[in-house]
């Protein structure tokens, strides 16, 4: 019963949208690591529930900031959900993270609607569940039966079919939903092989309790469901996988930027590339989810389409290979992962690709603690090399390898100050020598390889060189500017020039994306006219990237 006998409004306003989040928020925490371990189709990450948990975390952020931000008036019905929608767009994680933000982005299309009303009445709702699961039907490429599509179908139809207010047909939503998670073990092969019900669909039935919970004060107890023989493997739910092929390699996950028509031919493109692909979004910001071998592919993908940001790719490891046509094991932790911030999309795919997690960063945003210790979950290994890349992220990277040691993981933070530093150490990564050894073998190669800038001075400052102004070319070595010039291409002689002046072997160059090939070409040809038996190798940064960065080693 509500806190002194009190009837609880049984319509929905923005209030109740917060309770909302909140209480799902709640719940999804406290069904995380049960939901985590019923993964069983098709990928194996046992991340499910914390993808979910994110995602409704990032929503509640959002939509908390409304309320603070017109304290002491409270939203609108219309401005909550939006929010609430938005947030979950922009911090979708996973394949059931991504497929959620479009089931409340479907409801917020009906609910925010209307900008005067301030409240929601049950026929309201029901017409909101029924967009919901609409539009994330629609947003997945191959939906298959026994998924959260299927829960969620089900869940709108119940609400469609309630009479009363939106408490009642949030119950009825609710129940419609429990009916349906337990029969997904039947609709899809590999759910009754395990005895299990679809991890996505449980995280559903959660959330719609956590609805219940906010419109009436009275908590919901989950009926009993199948949950034997619990794997540990992530479900791209609503992704038919090819019946006796191996699964992609990557995981690729990018916000972006672009019109309809673009994201109309990316769909058709990544569908091409892999599997898993779900798109959600609209009103020109979409949230982009795929599974491919070829996780630069899917990037470009994505900057031909428009801009992308925000760019995950995981790899998910040897022994993640998966098929339709067994029921799989408990998988275990892989030995060892690589973690590591990188700027440029360029550089994510060529870490990817390496088999490392990468962390996207973008200039001026720099990843939290929380955000790395997410990438080392999702790593998913019991020894992880850190690689930051970045002096200023010393600390951030410490504070994330002390937490992840703490959930049992044997972290190793090797202290790279530039991309081309973690790219020395990956080149000598062995993950089949001993932890230890293959840590001292890359921390000797990042140690053992200079780097170097090139950037364009915004403004007249004094710098280790002189006073810049707007607009010259500076050469940063080690951090520090070391050269002034007004041409790039003879600013970056002079940068190789020094460095090569104390010897080396090998040149890397990373081209920024406005940098055209002509100036690697350039550079390429003056190393190896000018500096005897010294290689080079060219990498597209891409976007985010920095003008131009070169290691020597």
């Amino acid at each position: 019963m509500p806190l002194g006998g009190e009837q609880v409004p049984q319509n929905l306003d923005a209030v109740a949208v917060r309770a909302w989040c909140g209480l799902a928020l709640d719940a999804l925490g406290g069904a995380r690591e049960e939901i985590d371990a019923i993964n069983v189709y098709p990928v194996a990450d046992g991340d499910t529930g914390t993808n979910l948990y994110l995602t409704v975390e990032s929503a509640a952020q959002a939509v908390d900031a409304v309320f603070t931000g017109l304290e002491p008036a409270r939203p609108a019905l219309a401005e909550a959900v939006r929010a609430m929608a938005h947030g979950a767009l922009i911090g979708a994680r996973g394949n059931s993270g991504t497929i959620l933000s479009q089931l409340l982005r479907g409801m917020a299309q009906v609910l925010g609607a209307d900008r005067d009303t301030d409240h929601a009445d049950g026929r309201t709702l029901a017409l909101a569940l029924r967009q919901a699961a609409e539009s994330a039907h629609q947003a997945v490429a191959h939906p298959v039966e026994g998924t959260v599509l299927t829960v969620a179908a089900v869940a709108a139809d119940a609400a469609f079919g309630a009479e009363g207010d939106c408490g009642a047909v949030a119950r009825a939503a609710y129940d419609g939903a429990c009916r349906a998670l337990e029969a997904t073990p039947g609709q899809l092969a590999v759910l009754g092989r395990a005895g299990v019900v679809d991890a996505g669909g449980r995280g559903l039935v959660a959330v719609l309790g956590a609805l219940v919970e906010a419109l009436s004060g009275e908590a919901v107890l989950l009926k009993a469901t199948a949950s034997g023989g619990h794997a540990r493997v992530e479900p791209a739910e609503c992704q038919d996988p090819a019946a006796d092929g191996t699964a992609p390699a990557f995981e690729v996950i990018y916000l972006l930027e672009a019109d309809d028509t673009a994201v109309a031919r990316l769909r058709t493109r990544l569908d091409g590339l892999g599997d898993s692909l779900v798109v959600v979004g609209g009103d020109g910001l979409w949230n982009v989810h795929v599974h491919v071998d070829d996780a630069g592919a899917a990037v470009e993908a994505g900057v031909e389409a428009g801009r992308p940001h925000r760019i995950r790719i995981t790899h998910f490891g040897v022994g993640d290979a998966h098929t339709a046509g067994a029921a799989h094991p408990p998988r275990e932790r892989v030995q060892r992962g690589i973690v590591a911030v990188v700027p440029g999309e360029g550089l994510a795919g060529l870490y990817a690709e390496a088999g490392a997690t990468t962390v996207p960063t973008r200039p001026g945003e720099p990843p939290a603690s929380g955000e790395l210790v997410e990438a080392i979950r999702r790593a998913h290994a019991r020894e992880v090399v850190l690689l930051p890349n970045d002096a200023e992220l010393r600390h951030t990277a410490a504070a994330a390898a002390e937490q992840a040691r703490t959930e049992g993981v044997r972290v190793a933070l090797i202290p790279t100050r530039s991309a081309v530093q973690g790219i020395a150490a990956l080149a000598v990564h062995e993950p089949d020598r001993r932890f230890d050894e293959d840590v001292v073998a890359m921390t000797s190669a990042a140690g053992a390889t200079r780097y170097a800038e090139l950037a364009v001075a915004e403004r007249q400052s004094w710098t280790m060189a002189g006073i810049c102004q707007a607009g010259d070319v500076l050469g940063l070595i080690d951090g520090d500017v070391a050269l002034i010039g007004d041409d790039t291409t003879r600013t970056a002689r002079s940068v190789l020039d020094r460095m090569l002046a104390a010897g080396g072997e090998m040149v890397t160059l990373v081209l920024g994306e406005n940098v055209p090939d002509s100036l690697g070409d350039e550079l390429e040809k003056h190393v190896r006219e000018a500096h005897l038996a010294v290689d080079t190798v060219v990498y597209r940064g891409g976007r985010q990237s920095a003008l131009l960065l070169i290691g020597v080693e």
